[in-house]
């Protein structure tokens, strides 16, 4: 089982995770996570395809990582533009290219974790969203390489059996692509388990701001700052614990960023599976640390 964070580039992890006197050298905070967790989740390739510079700067770090891994998201080019306008087969080319330029490098390097293809909430449970879908899995080698989707639109569930629809279920089994459980606001727990391995990823619980439009400016920072309680994870841990029992592989993700609170929260879930680990004590209060002052200072 692999427990880690939602990306490492974030400077009020700074006099909280990372110590201060890193505070301007960010060259250097991905190795001193990497003494700490064995994977970590890159989100920056949603936003923008990675060039083969950026690649192979990753690939030129983790080889340095004694048993590191990266998993990366699925380009937003695929997920919420392609997809969303039912276009499967540019969506598969687009996930094609990023699977040759990004995903097969890291994975000739020892260094590839799983892709997450996180879809849109507009991305609704029709016959043509399928049919896209479908389409844009074909385009993969979902043979060689971990995929997993995670549905953000409530049409894609079996309500009355707390399920993924079986039709949605059925399309992921058949390419051996895992269906993200996640834990937070935007979509309810669904275990279904339509792999060979497992993807966690814990968002938070921030119900009021997760949908608070009036708080847009800061809602991306907002969303993302909860701290889970002992007792929110000890309900996760048994289920995790038995996900470790059936599947080949587990990535436990916390994306609850903010003020490193989901490095905090793995470490708290790491303790509770009886995971060996680095301990570390991570302050989450609000008030600005030296190390914010450090990083604006000019």
């Amino acid at each position: 089982m692999l427990i880690g964070c939602s990306g490492w580039s974030y400077e009020d992890w700074v006099g909280r995770f990372y110590p201060v006197n890193l505070a301007r050298k960010k060259e250097e905070w991905l190795r001193y996570y990497a003494n700490y967790f064995n994977t970590v989740e890159i989100n920056s390739t949603f936003y923008r395809p990675p060039n083969e510079y950026i690649v192979n700067g990753w690939i030129k770090k983790g080889a340095g990582l004694k048993d590191f891994e990266y998993s990366v998201k699925m380009p937003s080019a695929v997920t919420h533009d392609a997809l969303v306008k039912h276009e499967g087969p540019r969506a598969g080319i687009a996930a094609s290219a990023f699977e040759a330029t990004c995903i097969k490098p890291l994975a000739d390097s020892h260094l590839l974790g799983a892709a997450l293809l996180q879809l849109s909430p507009f991305f609704l449970n029709e016959d043509a969203s399928r049919k896209a879908l479908r389409e844009t899995l074909e385009s993969l080698d979902t043979e060689r390489y971990r995929y997993a989707v995670e549905f953000r639109h409530r049409s894609w569930l079996d309500d009355a059996k707390g399920k993924l629809d079986p039709r949605a279920a059925g399309l992921l089994a058949s390419f051996n692509v895992a269906n993200v459980i996640v834990d937070g606001p935007g979509f309810p727990v669904v275990r279904d388990c339509t792999a060979d391995h497992a993807y966690v990823r814990f968002h938070g619980r921030n119900y009021d701001v997760w949908f608070d439009e009036d708080r847009e400016e800061d809602s991306h920072h907002s969303r993302y700052d909860y701290l889970y309680t002992d007792d929110e994870l000890k309900g996760w841990s048994d289920n995790i614990g038995r996900l470790d029992e059936l599947m080949k592989q587990v990535r436990v993700y916390f994306n609850n960023n903010g003020k490193a609170k989901g490095a905090r929260n793995a470490f708290q879930l790491m303790a509770l599976l009886g995971i060996p680990h680095r301990e570390k004590e991570i302050p989450v209060q609000d008030q600005t640390t030296l190390g914010n002052f450090l990083m604006t200072r000019k």
